[in-house]
């Protein structure tokens, strides 16, 4: 009699591994990818006083704990050396209760008890985790809890009142993400709000079209969409304010959570804003209609019962809309996807956005970077993504790059696309007409600048494309390419066929003495042989044969079209329209990948873009024998 058990494995996390590692050696964690030194505060700049990074929470209070009583109290401030911004996204982030578990998992503690279960989370080892949208995907990010200190006090984001340090940790893994502390102050909140909640940020001027506001106000609010408001300041000054008189602060992030109608006495209709300030602790609304105001004993007492404004929850209030309109200067809206929006539940059973993320780059020489409007040769050969809408449908699209602490000047540009017109890469031609154009089209403002790219937007993808296979042998050069038959022959097999070596031996003889002679090498000729052998045997037929000598013919013609000015080679921007001429179009990944194989300096020769075609029409022949019904994708194992 057998018995027998089965277990079922997961993948530790490194979260899992070095909380495992840490507890068995008796140690505290000490983040080697974010060292405790003075160039992980500040990296440009030297400040006039030394950090200290000894005090971990429980050198720092008596009974630190990471969030207070399992609830969110919101007494978050900047410190002397913090940024408002962050205070502000984070406070935005705290009333979203959905999506802030999302980032700050609740089940993490400094207490070392160890429980029956085995549960890690109740293991203190200094090592904490958070979720942040980085790079067009979530990451969980790691970090000790030593923090820099001066004169034994915090000087960045922390609890003012109370002694939760969640939101001070919070701080250190993104400013871990970007480097250091010092990089943070050169952030926003519309940053802030992106990374934290994991959306697409679009602003509204509110000053620049107030009457178009309330409209703007009714779809975001129908939609999952986080949206805000802000009094934006444009230079802050020593003897500026915080706040304006009626209590908003500046700078500060006010969710917009509803609008609505309600009826006076006298038969009149008010149309008010319902909001929700993230910083309650610091100033509370006192303007019109506010909590406590007299405009409310002129209300019908239905409507008073109905909006509840007397018992409203902590930092919410009411304010016209004339008030909203000159009080707030932008609207600042994170747009979230049915995947990220559904742990909020203010934003259920709202219109859901649909978001496509893209992953490109810009890279130098030419490859992808064809810089601005102004560089009309190059221009076309910038990052192109083709969106296409069953319907009529709002789009919002977003760039943004993965280069935090040096950014490069940046930009995109929409084209609408004919019906007639069926190209997924434009070429040179089409972006000199101003009107025929198909996107939307990334570039760099400099030509040949490099950087990596996120594009999010909505949108659908088609597979690459063969156009043109190899060229078969025309009647007027048969004869010519015949009387080579002898040398063929004379070196083949009893099938009448050549293997690579032999193809070699072949083409010494029969190429023109010129710079095509350089295609007799027997990297070439293995690539012709893997591209039209198709028996499996590695071996090549006369009448293959007489097909690749017509298409070295007319792969020369198009390199020399390319190559005026060069001499014998072309320039790596002048590949895409090479491949287009020969009969392929690629996207910017694939062309990146096949310039950094075939390149040399950045250029070209004769026998580097015939192997480069030939590796093309393999993949293409290979990927068409596995989709015979032409639907643009095929499966794989890795068992044949």
């Amino acid at each position: 009699m057998f018995s027998s058990k089965v277990f079922l494995c997961q993948a530790m996390s490194e979260f899992e591994k070095i909380k495992r590692s840490h507890v068995k050696k008796g140690e505290l964690f000490e983040d080697p990818d974010f060292p405790a030194t003075q160039a992980s505060v500040f990296y440009h700049q030297k400040p006039p006083f030394q950090f200290v990074w000894k005090k971990r929470p429980k050198e720092l209070c008596t009974n630190p704990v990471f969030i207070q009583d399992g609830t969110l109290q919101y007494d978050i401030t900047p410190g002397k050396l913090g940024d408002h911004w962050l205070v502000s996204a984070l406070g935005c982030l705290s009333v979203t209760k959905g999506l802030f578990y999302r980032v700050v998992p609740a089940d993490q503690t400094f207490s070392s008890e160890i429980d029956s279960s085995d549960n890690l989370d109740t293991d203190y080892v200094g090592v904490f985790r958070f979720r942040l949208w980085w790079c067009g995907e979530w990451q969980e990010v790691l970090v000790d809890d030593r923090l820099p200190t001066v004169n034994g006090k915090l000087v960045f984001v922390h609890s003012q009142h109370s002694n939760q340090f969640w939101a001070a940790l919070l701080e250190k893994a993104y400013a871990k993400l970007h480097g250091s502390y010092e990089a943070l102050k050169y952030a926003c909140s519309q940053d802030g709000l992106a990374d934290l909640m994991g959306g697409i940020i679009e602003t509204f001027s509110i000053r620049q079209d107030p009457t178009s506001c309330l409209k703007v106000l009714g779809r975001l609010l129908k939609t999952t969409s986080v949206t805000t408001s802000i009094v934006q300041q444009q230079m802050k000054t020593r003897n500026q304010p915080e706040k304006l008189a009626n209590g908003i602060l500046l700078g500060t992030n006010y969710r917009v959570l509803c609008i609505d109608k309600v009826e006076l006495i006298n038969g009149d209709q008010i149309q008010l804003v319902k909001l929700r300030n993230p910083l309650p602790t610091l100033s509370e609304y006192v303007g019109s209609w506010s909590k406590e105001s007299l405009e409310w004993d002129n209300v019908l007492t239905e409507d008073v019962e109905r909006l509840n404004c007397r018992n409203l929850n902590e930092g919410e209030f009411w304010m016209t809309y004339q008030d909203f309109v000159k009080t707030f200067t932008s609207i600042e809206a994170v747009h979230l996807d049915a995947e990220t929006s559904k742990d909020e539940p203010t934003l259920r059973s709202k219109s859901t956005w649909q978001m496509k993320v893209w992953h490109s780059q810009w890279q130098k020489k030419g490859v992808s970077a064809g810089g601005c409007r102004n560089n009309l040769d190059s221009f076309h050969i910038n990052p192109q993504f083709h969106i296409v809408l069953p319907e009529s449908e709002e789009v919002v699209i977003s760039l943004s790059q993965h280069s935090i602490l040096e950014p490069k000047v940046i930009g995109f540009a929409v084209f609408p696309m004919c019906k007639t017109l069926s190209a997924e890469i434009m070429d040179k031609g089409f972006f000199k007409k101003l009107n025929q154009f198909t996107v939307p089209l990334t570039a760099t403002v400099d030509k040949f600048q490099e950087e990596s790219i996120l594009n999010k937007g909505v949108t659908s993808l088609s597979p690459l494309l063969l156009i043109q296979q190899m060229s078969p042998a025309s009647p007027s050069i048969e004869t010519k390419i015949n009387s080579y038959e002898g040398i063929f022959l004379q070196l083949s097999d009893e099938h009448k066929t050549l293997n690579a070596f032999e193809l070699q031996d072949v083409l010494e003889v029969c190429l023109p003495n010129d710079y095509v002679k350089s295609c007799a090498t027997l990297e070439v000729c293995r690539q012709v042989i893997l591209a039209l052998d198709t028996t499996g045997n590695g071996r090549l037929k006369f009448s293959d044969y007489k097909n690749l000598m017509c298409s070295l013919k007319h792969w020369q013609v198009i390199f020399r079209a390319h190559t005026k000015g060069t001499g014998s080679v072309f320039r790596a921007e002048k590949l895409r329209d090479a491949l287009l001429d020969i009969g392929f179009h690629v996207n910017t990944e694939t062309l990146s990948l096949l310039a950094f194989r075939y390149m040399k300096r950045w250029n070209f020769t004769i026998w580097r873009f015939c192997v480069l075609y030939l590796h093309l029409a393999t993949a293409f022949k290979t990927f068409e024998k596995k989709d015979p019904l032409q639907n643009g994708y095929v499966k794989v194992s890795l068992k044949r």
